[in-house]
């Protein structure tokens, strides 16, 4: 049967943290995606690709690099990226565990955060604001999300004849 589904707006986020990374200038912004058969992986890729369109600047796939959300991941992806004859100038990672990766790669490679590279992360768990340089995040409301969830299980513990619903924040 169907589920009550409480999420947030991936698309949206990674149109806006695209979008943020272009407003400072930026044109080659890479992209460490998660894992394709993930939906909120799907949305942020899609939403990259869209802020990218909104603003003239052709989608490149090879500044696309499969991630699946972990921070090893996103270090190999990262240095995939890097390592290319005309790396990126920001990279936008779809999670901040593969940021973290992200960032360690970059200062790896003797490359300064932000005066050399910027770096967008997605989620804003409490450990990006202990990282230095600190990580310019996309938050999620997990609060909210949680609360409101448990507000809908109930009630449909309540009253079982109730339909599912979708409430994206």
């Amino acid at each position: 049967g169907q589920s009550t589904v409480v999420d947030a707006t991936n698309w949206q986020g990674a149109y806006d943290a695209t979008e943020y990374l272009i407003g400072l200038g930026h044109r080659r912004i890479g992209f460490i995606a998660g894992m394709p058969q993930v939906a909120s992986a799907r949305e942020r890729l899609e939403g990259y690709k869209a802020a990218l369109r909104k603003h003239g600047i052709e989608f490149d796939p090879s500044l696309v690099a499969q991630g699946n959300f972990w921070q090893l991941v996103g270090y190999q992806a990262a240095s995939a990226l890097l390592d290319q004859e005309q790396p990126p100038t920001a990279i936008f990672a779809s999670n901040d565990l593969s940021a973290f990766g992200a960032m360690e790669a970059i200062l790896e490679r003797g490359l300064r955060i932000p005066e050399d590279i910027s770096i967008v992360g997605f989620d804003d768990i409490p450990q990006a604001s202990l990282v230095y340089p600190k990580l310019t995040t996309v938050r999620q409301p997990l609060d909210e999300m949680g609360r409101i969830a448990v507000r809908l299980l109930l009630e449909q513990i309540e009253e079982p004849s109730l339909p599912a619903r979708r409430v994206t924040l």
